[in-house]
């Protein structure tokens, strides 16, 4: 962690990261986002404040009579 840079945990699903240079917190904050980058499926994932992601659909399910007829 770069000097001058914050951490503060205030509850436990939200993370602070301060400092005076823009550049270290964002990078601070990609590191710590690459632990668990969001994911479209379940919308789970570490989101920067304000982001939201967009969901995809999952697989319905096979239908009745898909594949059977070989």
């Amino acid at each position: 962690m770069p000097k001058g840079i914050t951490i503060d945990v205030p509850e436990p699903t939200r993370i602070n990261i301060k400092g005076a240079s823009k550049e270290d917190v964002g990078q601070v904050a990609a590191e710590v986002r690459k632990i668990r980058p969001p994911e479209p499926y379940k919308g789970k994932g570490i989101l920067y404040r304000g982001e939201r992601i967009r969901r995809k659909a999952g697989k319905t399910g096979k239908t009745a009579g898909a594949g059977a007829a070989k």
